[in-house]
């Protein structure tokens, strides 16, 4: 589906329309996580917010690891946009689309850059992995309901 609004005819799909919404509902002053220097994202970029307890946990889980950012109380994993998309992330993580970090009063830390150009860690297995910390059932492994 797709909605000519913009002058110059762009087309605006209905996942650019969802994603311009999730932003412009974002609580507080959010804060985007910076992609570093000399890493490009061509996918764009989202986050997965975890509490800091369970950071730690979820990285020793994980085969390869992009950008990664923390405070005191959170981390986030830069992952690539529409990394959501049909999986229902286990509390208490949170998903940033945009890489959007509301109520920070300051960007967190870089405290993992990957070598190499892109920021991402692959949200599959981090999914996983906050699956298993959480102890959570994968979306796809619970059963079917009529």
């Amino acid at each position: 589906m797709a909605v000519s609004a913009a002058p110059g005819g762009r087309v605006l799909t209905l996942d650019t329309l969802v994603r311009l919404g999730r932003e412009v509902h974002t609580a507080g002053t959010p804060r985007r996580l910076p992609v570093p220097d000399g890493m490009t994202a061509p996918m764009g970029c989202d986050a997965v917010e975890v509490p800091a307890r369970f950071g730690p946990l979820v990285l020793s889980r994980l085969p390869r690891v992009g950008c990664v950012y923390a405070d005191a109380a959170h981390w986030w994993w830069l992952v690539p946009s529409d990394s959501d998309y049909a999986l229902e992330w286990p509390t208490p993580a949170q998903y940033a689309a945009g890489a959007l970090v509301p109520d920070a009063p300051a960007v967190p830390d870089l405290i993992h850059r990957p070598a190499g150009t892109l920021p991402y860690t692959p949200p599959i297995p981090l999914y996983l992995a906050l699956c298993r910390v959480t102890g959570t059932t994968p979306t796809w492994s619970r059963p079917a309901v009529a």
